[in-house]
């Protein structure tokens, strides 16, 4: 099979449980900002950012070491075992110290946080680690419909219980939300048990060491990473007025989420491409297919910018009433849009690090865009607010573009068609200025993305009929 079409089915496989999974939840945003106050959301906000990096200190790069291992010495059931016992045991340890320190974390937290909600994530995210490798597994193994049922009853789940304890219940408490997630996290472990079951338990202490040397960098790189994702949203809190800080964290919260489908893709494209990157290097030499990738890859997330950009004011109005208002809205959401398009960008460059085992370069790449992300976080928030967080967000992933670009050209060279990946986002920015400074009804501007969509496939066809001819 050709390996971009087969890129291409497991991306909507593995796709169809992650968007309708992940937009399910995304769609509890207007239930959540029509029943809480900017305030009480911006509690929920911050608590997930910190959950963010917590689930990559605990998973600590196994995913991706199990996936380099699990070839490397033709073994899957070895690797996928030694990780599960590696993240069973840091996750106890992890829900001990948690929980006897519970009292002493909600009080330095300060506003708005109880001790029960430390005790509660603590138990969530070393559930979500555990399982991780499980899902890693059946992502190797591409049992694709059982990735996605899991995932999405457990989605499901929480759902169904939010909408319970807030819509039937009337319970208008944030914890009930926590409540849901832990549950839900309790379901899924239960149901990947039979996955875990039927591997033979065991764990090699040589093949240990060998996936935490590979796994390490990548946690140093995960944990930038999501300095470089969430740490505007611990630091307003503490930049912002103290009196307007966790209102203005609840806005911002609730504007980034409007960015949901270009998240989407790049975590359903994430699930597909890293195990298809490392077939696709021990198959075959031909560096080619990852610039094909690439250039694709930026068309989509370019339609997917401009489609949200078209329907910013239909998507806007499933927030309540006192977060859609916000002055800077739509600009917010339009600079986070294009930060995320470089952030699928530079998702898509890291496979040079990865498949030549240069992952410490990752580390650099996203410690050199956590020093961007704080440096400009603490120098704009003070200055103009929430917009300071989407423009350092928007400068470090272009930041770290450019850096990963230029080291990979000299360590694992990649035949990127940079002029005419150049030339479609200047068109996507083009269409931008014209959507947005002429006043057009939404069929036009429509007219104008379908007529990109169409310009590029013509012009991608002659390109390939003339290579060909």
């Amino acid at each position: 099979m050709n390996p971009l079409k087969k890129l291409a089915e497991q991306t909507v496989v593995y796709g169809l449980s992650s968007v309708i999974g992940r937009l399910l939840n995304y769609l509890l945003v207007p239930l959540y900002t029509r029943f809480f106050a900017p305030e009480d959301y911006g509690v929920v906000t911050e608590l997930y950012a910190y959950v963010a990096f917590l689930v990559i200190l605990l998973t600590y790069g196994l995913e991706t070491a199990f996936f380099r291992f699990s070839k490397a010495e033709k073994n899957t059931a070895k690797a996928y075992s030694t990780a599960l016992v590696s993240l069973i045991v840091s996750s106890c340890v992890f829900v001990f110290l948690a929980l006897v320190s519970s009292e002493s974390i909600a009080n330095y937290m300060g506003a708005g946080i109880k001790q029960i909600y430390i005790q509660y994530f603590a138990v969530i995210v070393s559930l979500d680690a555990v399982s991780s490798i499980t899902f890693a597994k059946l992502r190797q193994d591409e049992k694709a419909f059982r990735f996605a049922t899991v995932k999405l009853f457990g989605v499901l789940v929480n759902i169904a219980l939010n909408v319970y304890f807030i819509l039937f219940k009337e319970l208008l408490d944030i914890e009930y939300i926590f409540i849901s997630n832990l549950i839900s996290s309790i379901v899924t472990i239960f149901l990947l048990f039979p996955q875990m079951l039927i591997s033979k338990i065991s764990f090699d202490k040589t093949l240990w060491k060998k996936m935490m040397a590979y796994g390490l960098p990548l946690l140093i790189a995960g944990l930038a990473g999501m300095t470089n994702e969430t740490i505007d949203r611990i630091l307003l809190k503490h930049l912002l007025p103290i009196e307007d800080s966790v209102y203005q964290l609840g806005i911002y919260g609730a504007l980034y989420k409007l960015s949901i489908i270009m998240i989407l893709f790049i975590q359903t494209f994430r699930f597909a491409a890293e195990p298809f990157f490392f077939d696709q290097h021990n198959s075959s030499n031909d560096r080619s297919i990852y610039s094909d990738v690439m250039k694709y890859f930026v068309v989509v997330m370019g339609v997917i910018f401009l489609a949200v950009i078209i329907f910013y004011e239909f998507i806007i109005g499933f927030l309540g009433p006192a977060y859609r208002d916000h002055p800077d809205g739509f600009e917010i959401v339009s600079i986070l849009l294009i930060a995320n398009l470089f952030l699928g960008v530079l998702y898509n460059l890291s496979i040079w690090y990865k498949l030549t085992e240069k992952t410490i370069f990752g580390a650099y790449i996203s410690i050199f865009g956590a020093i961007i992300t704080v440096v400009l976080n603490f120098s704009l928030i003070p200055k103009i607010g929430i917009l300071g967080s989407a423009w350092a967000t928007l400068m470090c992933y272009f930041s770290m573009t450019i850096l990963s670009y230029f080291l990979g050209k000299k360590y694992f060279p990649i035949p990127y068609q940079t002029s005419r990946i150049v030339f479609y986002l200047g068109v996507i920015l083009a269409l931008y200025f014209v959507i947005v400074n002429f006043d057009l009804n939404t069929a036009i501007n429509t007219l104008f993305l379908l007529g990109f969509v169409i310009f590029v496939y013509v012009f991608e066809k002659n390109k390939k009929q003339k290579i060909t001819l």
